[in-house]
């Protein structure tokens, strides 16, 4: 789902890099265009409303002069097809990053009469490719797929983002963030999906070891990749947001943020179980309640996380994307 309590960090992310001057930079963006899903949709998934989706995917969502949002909640960086020949049954509200390109195309085209025109505005412009990639995995784990063959997905995933990448660069694109995936085995909805009698199977933080080592391995393909890309275009900062080092730090530095140490991995709105999740009965099903204090949760709804610790997450992350944006013009 798609609320303000999930796009936090985006918006404070979007805010800092206009606003940075008290910290010694200054970034005169003139646009910002994020592509991703729930992680950063801020009302698309609701637009397309629950019927007739695909009339929407002919046009794209609202925006302006001063950028556009594309994220759509449930999306994926692979199309359909590649789902399809894997028996991966994937949303009909799904909108893959291809088609969020076509967004984007669309937009440019309709604020620019040439290319040159078009490569000028981007050069004022911040695109952040994602997060995205994640639900690719998500739909093959709930399918039980088996985390060997979902592996053998990375590089598809992978190529798919920096492919996309590399065309916005080729539009005009000169400084792009490409954040990478959070630690899925710390997140309720896995927590309760995979359990394991083997303590061996958690880390010292509760969290389910061998889902987080899939985690890291998208991330280490995709830093690689994201190296080569940088040598293909050495005029372009191309940067890579680290979203599991970031949520990482605020587990482990929880009880100082403000955090109850009892709910660490537990969601503030769901019902039943170890981690207050149920996947039958999720937040905003009737009859489920929501925690009287989110602001001490990290987890929201057992899928994505609070406004709190999007807030913590935003003040690591903007910390280290100011350092290496090189964004005084």
């Amino acid at each position: 789902m798609a609320s303000s309590r999930y796009v936090l960090f985006l918006i404070t992310l979007s805010l800092f890099l206009f606003t940075c001057a008290a910290q010694h930079t200054i970034c005169p963006f003139q646009s910002i265009y994020q592509f991703g899903d729930s992680i950063s949709d801020t009302g698309n998934l609701i637009r397309k409303g629950p019927v007739a989706a695909r009339s929407y995917a002919a046009r794209p969502p609202y925006g302006h002069s001063h950028g556009v949002n594309f994220a759509v909640a449930g999306s994926t960086a692979l199309d359909g097809a590649f789902f399809a020949t894997r028996n991966i049954h994937t949303p009909t509200s799904d909108s893959p990053l291809s088609l969020q390109l076509n967004w984007f195309r669309t937009h440019l085209n309709s604020l620019c009469h040439t290319p040159q025109e078009c490569a000028a505005r981007l050069r004022r412009s911040l695109i952040l490719m994602g997060e995205i990639g994640g639900n690719d995995y998500n739909y093959a784990f709930f399918q039980n797929k088996p985390i060997h063959e979902i592996r053998t997905y990375v590089p598809h995933v992978v190529g798919t983002i920096v492919n996309s990448v590399r065309e916005v660069i080729r539009l005009g694109a000169v400084r792009v963030v490409v954040p990478g995936n959070f630690p899925v085995g710390c997140i309720p909805i896995y927590l309760s999906s995979f359990p394991s009698s083997d303590p061996r199977a958690y880390d010292d933080m509760g969290c389910l070891s061998g889902l987080n080592e899939f985690a890291l391995f998208h991330n280490n393909y995709l830093q690689h990749a994201l190296a080569l890309l940088r040598t293909e275009f050495p005029n372009v900062v191309i940067l890579y947001a680290d979203y599991y080092s970031a949520f990482q730090s605020v587990l482990r530095r929880a009880p100082y943020l403000g955090f109850d140490r009892r709910s660490l991995l537990r969601a503030c709105c769901g019902v039943g179980g170890l981690y207050n999740y149920d996947g039958s009965r999720m937040c905003g099903t009737p009859g489920v309640p929501v925690c009287p204090n989110p602001a001490e949760h990290i987890h929201w709804d057992g899928v994505h996380l609070t406004q709190e610790a999007y807030r913590h997450m935003s003040q690591i992350l903007i910390s280290d994307i100011l350092s290496r944006i090189q964004c005084v013009w």
